[in-house]
């Protein structure tokens, strides 16, 4: 009987697992045309245990990997499309999210602690503490990355310092660490039983214990945060055959790329020459600025990184990144928290019935200030509110506030790499926003291009995977290279014409508006700082305690305050 099958009807194909903060999915693309056959997405939760506090549950993340896999085999099937014919898997993931778990049992340890969640502030104030002239960027020249809750180390400190678990574990060198690219690595090629602990060269360089230089672990960077080595993953390049799939549709099948999501994106817009750049728009945004294989060192509160390494004997390309703590996610609050839209698509309808904010400015600093700032004692403010004010204004404050952040971010890569950049490439659940890619490049002054194919993080991991030695089913050479269709944002505001000006200052409208939102992210600083000061007992006694505590104390210290307060 004929197989069913239509073996080669899309020439080879590659998988490609996008594991991010809010979804995981798994997506299969043709790797001779770039072109999505079908793919399948699942929701991650995410769990709130105090303020600031935001963790996932391993478990939970890989589970969603194999649910996506199983189903998009399905998919392939209903296609008539053969399962065979994917010759290797990428990874692409949340960066800095940090998991611990016992390589015997394969038991998570400590729920995954995010990347965006900031209770090691009073870690960082003590590992600052510790160096000359109390200098957060002590550690830059040889990790490029300032002492910061943002950072997979600072997280595993805190770990080490709160949880006996974790402790122990260590002691009886049963703990293995990773990021998520390592763990979904791990689990997928065989997990405690011979699973391969790996990561790549852009995910090492976001936990601040890799010399950015010689790509490994540095003793130095390990003793300086009592990191011990042995817990730590072989860092391999971005494309290579890590291993294979142990289990389930895809057994057999190789993982042979690996990026943090936002280099990912960086392949799959192609940004391979220098001065290319990226913003990719999603929970945060994070714009990757190409500075070859040349390491710039920041002097205006960027992060130098591992832009990508497509193979051990290929070169390392390097990257300046400006990184934005709160993009979607503050959408995501007007509709969670406020309540303001239906869902969070409606943001564009609501801010487009307003044609300006009415001097009304939104800084949506929930976990402090990243780049350029690195200010872990901001806080959200809207400033500039009357009664004038309605949902609408708030609206597009929103979306105006992550186009400032990018507009401060560009301009410190302006001044680090001495080259304006000329237009700015985009990706990202947020780019399907018409409104905000125009006002975007309103404040800019440049075109922004945005790819029409949306998938370019899992078309980057899928790309790494398919150029891998062994696989060899993808061709990155120019002329190989699939063009993508784009839609392009013009500046519609004149830069020399007599619109852009105010009639009453004379002051360039854009540059004015500019200066009023930095003026409104100077008045977020420092907001926290009392609140630590008075706050600081309740969280570390807190963070100090076994999980089956934590409720118990946090409600007597509750009631402590009330009775002080004489509110009981």
């Amino acid at each position: 009987m004929a197989s069913k099958f239509k073996s080669g009807k899309y020439g080879p194909l590659v998988g490609a697992i996008d594991q991010g903060t809010s979804s995981t999915r798994f997506l299969i693309f043709a790797s001779k045309t770039a072109e999505l056959i079908t793919y399948h997405q699942i929701p991650v939760k995410s769990v709130y245990p105090y303020e600031g506090w935001v963790e996932q549950d391993p478990k939970h993340i890989f589970n969603t990997v194999e649910q996506c896999i199983s189903k998009v085999v399905t998919n392939l099937d209903t296609l008539e499309i053969d399962p065979s014919d994917i010759k290797a898997v990428g990874v692409s993931n949340q960066r800095e999210t940090t998991i611990v778990w016992d390589k015997y049992t394969g038991e998570p340890l400590y729920n995954a602690i995010v990347w965006l969640d900031n209770r090691t502030e009073g870690t960082v104030e003590r590992l600052t503490a510790k160096t000359p002239n109390k200098n957060k960027e002590y550690l830059k020249g040889k990790c490029g990355l300032p002492l910061s809750t943002y950072f997979s180390a600072v997280k595993l400190r805190w770990l080490f310092e709160h949880v006996p678990e974790v402790t122990q574990a260590v002691e009886e060198e049963r703990c293995l660490f990773g990021t998520v690219d390592s763990w979904i690595i791990w689990n997928l090629t065989g997990g405690k039983n011979g699973g391969i602990h790996v990561t790549d060269v852009t995910n090492a360089s976001r936990t601040m214990l890799m010399n950015i230089e010689n790509l490994s672990w540095d003793p130095e960077l390990c003793s300086f945060l009592q990191i011990p080595a042995s817990i730590l993953p072989e860092i391999r390049s971005s494309s290579e055959i890590y291993g294979t799939i142990a289990v389930g549709s895809l057994e057999g099948v190789p993982i042979s790329g690996a990026l943090g999501d936002q280099s990912a994106a960086m392949v799959g817009q192609m940004c391979f020459d220098f001065g290319k750049a990226k913003n990719t728009y999603g929970t945060g945004s994070f714009l990757l600025y190409n500075t070859g294989k040349q390491i710039v060192w920041s002097q205006h509160g960027l992060l130098t990184t591992v832009a990508y390494k497509l193979g051990p004997n290929k070169p390392t390309y390097y990257a300046l990144e400006g990184s934005v703590a709160v993009a979607g996610a503050c959408v995501t609050w007007l509709h969670n928290n406020l309540g303001i839209l239906n869902s969070s698509g409606d943001i564009e309808k609501l801010a487009q019935t307003v044609s300006e904010t009415s001097g009304m400015y939104f800084v949506p600093a929930f976990s402090g200030l990243y780049a350029p700032y690195w200010q872990s004692d901001a806080r959200g403010i809207m400033i500039g509110l009357t009664h004038f004010t309605t949902k609408a204004h708030i609206a597009r404050a929103t979306l105006e506030a992550v186009c400032f952040q990018t507009k401060e971010i560009i301009d410190a890569m302006d001044m680090d790499c001495g080259v304006p950049l000329k237009q700015l490439q985009v990706d990202g659940g947020m780019t399907e926003n018409n409104l905000l890619m125009q006002i975007q490049a309103d404040l800019l002054g440049i075109p922004v291009v945005r790819s029409c194919m949306p998938e370019t993080t899992a078309l980057g991991a899928a790309m790494a995977a398919g150029v891998a030695d062994g696989v060899n089913v993808w061709s990155l050479e120019p002329e190989d290279l699939s063009a993508i269709a784009t839609d392009i944002f013009y500046p519609t505001i004149v830069e020399e014409g007599i619109m852009d000006y105010c009639p009453i200052t004379g002051i360039c409208q854009r540059e004015e508006r500019y200066q009023r939102w930095k003026e409104a992210v100077k008045r977020s600083m420092g907001w926290a700082s009392v609140e630590i000061k008075a706050n600081g007992f309740r969280n570390r006694l807190l963070g100090s305690l076994p999980g089956g505590l934590y409720c118990f104390t946090s409600f007597a210290l509750l009631l402590l305050a009330r009775l002080l307060k004489g509110t009981t």
